[in-house]
């Protein structure tokens, strides 16, 4: 007696070679039929990872805009309104060395999320709740833009710690 081949099993070629049409295409679940993503992923992982994106872009350039912001510190004192007494008062040379350094750092990080760096995300959250803290010092000086920059920095924050890249979505499913 001779075994046939179950019909669900392709058959065992003698060196035939596999065409674009008869690849298999992979199993789709629930998921995507919902979502139109694969498995995996979720529908809120294009906002994640387009935010991450946007979250480089932003640190990059608060990194700069706070070494200008030292600059300007150590450069001329009185660019700069002193709204009164402040519990944490700092001399401006002060804040603008920590500016400087603080936005040299930032910039090189947000370069990092840029680039897909391992690293950058976690020193990013970091970094961003430290540059909060500071603005949050610095609103005597400047209220508006620390206001602003505190804002940038909690959005920074969320995009940095919702995102999941692809090989640790599909490691964990």
């Amino acid at each position: 007696m001779s075994q046939q081949p179950h019909a669900t099993q392709p058959p065992t070629g003698g060196g035939q070679q596999s065409t674009g049409a008869q690849r298999q295409q992979p199993a789709w679940d629930d998921t995507q039929r919902s979502t139109g993503m694969p498995a995996g992923q979720s529908a809120g992982t294009g906002w994640a990872t387009g935010g991450v994106v946007f979250a480089g872009v932003l640190m990059l350039v608060n990194g700069i805009l706070a070494i200008f912001q030292g600059i300007s510190a150590l450069a001329e004192d009185d660019v700069w309104a002193n709204l009164g007494d402040y519990v944490y008062k700092i001399n401006l040379t002060g804040w603008g060395v920590i500016l400087i350094v603080l936005g040299a750092v930032v910039a090189l990080t947000g370069a990092g999320i840029l680039k897909g760096a391992a690293w950058a995300r976690m020193t990013g959250i970091f970094l961003a709740s430290l540059h909060m803290v500071a603005q949050f010092l610095f609103l005597p000086y400047s209220p508006v833009w620390s206001i602003v920059m505190i804002a940038v920095n909690v959005f920074v924050i969320w995009a940095l710690a919702v995102y999941r890249p692809a090989s640790s979505a599909r490691g964990n499913a």
